[in-house]
């Protein structure tokens, strides 16, 4: 990494910042995590939704220059994900 590139997420060193949440927010926090283990499980967090929306934006992407996605593909496709066969098409979609 060149000294002008900035780290990606989950790269680099921690810091701390600064942050406001709804006290009912915090305190479901530290239900789940401890009180030391909230940095690291916002942390988390916060990778995966950038995750999920650099995906989007290459799904829109793709979408935009190929045309959207087959539905029935994409259906099938989730079924196999969940371990599952595909779904039957809907009765009123069969021939």
């Amino acid at each position: 990494m060149s000294e002008s590139a900035q780290p990606g997420p989950g790269e680099g060193p921690t810091r701390p910042v600064s942050v406001s949440l709804h006290e009912g927010t915090i305190a479901a926090l530290k239900e789940r995590t401890g009180k030391r283990g909230m940095s690291a499980y916002i942390e988390g967090l916060v990778q995966r939704q950038l995750e999920r929306e650099r995906l989007r934006e290459l799904i829109e992407d793709a979408e935009a220059e190929l045309g959207p996605a087959d539905a029935a593909a994409v259906e099938a496709k989730r079924a196999m994900l969940r371990g599952g066969a595909a779904a039957p098409a809907d009765s009123a979609d069969v021939a």
